[in-house]
């Protein structure tokens, strides 16, 4: 870390992380910057939740499944590493919520549980002639008046009533995030809805106007990677500069003097750095940054415990099939599992022929205890709820759970507000250093994706206004 060369630390090798550091590493190389990267990563791999196992034929995730192909940094990266011959849609086929025990379809043009088509939401048996007379009123109330932020709930309720909410759109969006939408921040999640509110009054009318029309091809909305996800992280860590990744080594403490920052590691070792780039989740920030007081509120931002549980079968085990792709569960059920996918159908390549591959998810605020439970216990649960919709018979050739103990972020209401203080006092006490990742805006891949390429973007710039000897270089 010398020869006049400025140094840029990354903290956590998760997407984003992994991400920062590729992007630097890159305009490093094609602009000839007078700069070093370091990644360091706690644990002694890269990934963080973006994790495959490859056993007996089947591609079972134990994070992530898929990325939404209309959000473009992720196969951007993709075709930067030379996987693009890799990607996959997922196959279309029908969905379906739980209530009360029953399956029903989502009702054709539904978006995230807003329908668009009047038809299959009149027709559907998820709701009662009372719940969706109580919908109608979305053609006829006036927009939301709200300054700042509101809870999910609390403005799909008031649109279209109880009913619609706990039956149709709760399950959906809460399965995106593993949280309560009547704490969801709406401005946080999905700010979209209440600008179609505001400009166009109807939601529905709204949504059906400003969603694009499907194409007949009718391509999966989502994409994957045939060989794993984990492939992708295994492909752009090979293209990272030799020495730059440091594993198995924690940052405990992290200072500013002066115009540098000092890293205290678990080794015992420091590290001088001219930027820093955070990229772990919001639960361990305020305890390296323990001398700046302006973190403490992330210590109270929630976030929920999950285990997913990959349940490996002979297709003919399956002795009640369902055509479709898979199910979330409404919380008027008597279920512990929140979703499952039917994965050898919406992923073909995961099973190989003749088998079955099925992905239960568990865990949700207020019912976390499931996932402290032994495998065992976990999938004899896990069983149990399934048998009482699709009979399955004898137990799985063999499973994968995986546990993911507090690790769903919840944007709770107030999130933007919260996060957009907190960095207006990092500008200020801390410059040069950025955080990113799941926990502050947006949880999917490709939000990760594009966290890790705007921090390359503000390092860059921080170091040219604030560093005269780099800008002279350039």
């Amino acid at each position: 870390m010398s020869d006049g060369k400025r140094t840029v630390v990354i903290i956590g090798g998760g997407i984003t992380g992994v991400t920062a550091a590729y992007y630097l590493q890159k305009m490093v190389k094609e602009q000839q910057l007078p700069l070093e990267c370091k990644l360091i990563e706690a644990t002694h791999r890269l990934g963080g939740k973006v994790q495959t196992v490859i056993r007996d034929g089947f591609v079972i995730e134990r994070g992530p499944d898929s990325f939404l192909a209309r959000k473009t940094s992720a196969s951007r990266l993709v075709h930067e590493v030379g996987l693009e011959d890799e990607i996959v849609h997922n196959a279309t086929g029908k969905s379906y919520i739980l209530v009360n025990g029953k399956l029903y379809p989502i009702p054709g043009g539904a978006v995230m549980g807003i329908p668009t088509r009047i038809g299959p939401f009149i027709t559907t048996g998820l709701l009662s002639p009372l719940g969706k007379l109580r919908a109608a009123l979305d053609f006829v109330l006036p927009p939301t008046k709200v300054e700042g932020d509101l809870s999910l709930g609390q403005f799909f309720r008031r649109r279209f009533g109880d009913e619609v909410v706990d039956n149709l759109i709760e399950p959906l969006l809460s399965g995106i995030y593993a949280g309560d939408i009547d704490q969801m921040s709406l401005m946080a999640t999905f700010p979209q809805f209440f600008q179609v509110e505001q400009q166009h009054g109807s939601l529905v009318l709204g949504t059906k106007r400003t969603t694009p029309k499907i194409q007949k091809e009718r391509k999966g909305a989502f994409q994957t990677l045939k060989t794993g996800l984990q492939s992708l992280i295994d492909e752009v860590e090979k293209r990272l500069e030799p020495g730059s990744v440091v594993k198995g080594v924690r940052v405990e403490q992290v200072k500013r003097d002066g115009a540098e920052y000092r890293l205290r590691l678990s080794t015992g070792e420091e590290w001088k750095a001219d930027s820093v780039i955070v990229a772990i989740p919001h639960l361990f920030v305020p305890e390296i940054f323990a001398d700046y007081s302006f973190f403490a509120p992330l210590r109270s931002v929630p976030a929920t415990s999950v285990a997913t549980v990959a349940l490996a079968f002979s297709e003919s085990a399956i002795e009640q099939d369902i055509d479709g792709t898979g199910f979330v569960v409404s919380r008027r059920n008597d279920y512990t599992i929140t979703a499952c996918t039917w994965t050898h159908k919406k992923w073909p390549h995961t099973a190989p022929p003749g088998k079955a591959l099925l992905r239960c998810y568990v865990g949700r605020p207020g019912d976390e205890e499931i996932v402290e439970q032994s495998d065992d216990e976990i999938v004899r649960v896990v069983m149990d709820d399934l048998n009482k919709i699709m009979r399955i018979n004898g137990r799985p050739e063999f499973f994968v759970v995986s546990r993911w103990k507090r690790a769903m972020p919840q944007y709770t209401v107030g999130h933007k507000e919260r996060l957009a203080k907190i960095k207006g006092q990092m500008a200020a006490e801390l410059p040069g250093v950025f955080l990113v990742g799941s926990s502050y805006e947006g949880l999917g891949l490709p939000d990760c994706i594009d966290q890790g390429e705007r921090a390359v973007q503000n390092v860059l710039d921080y170091l040219r206004i604030n560093k005269k000897k780099f800008a002279e270089v350039n």
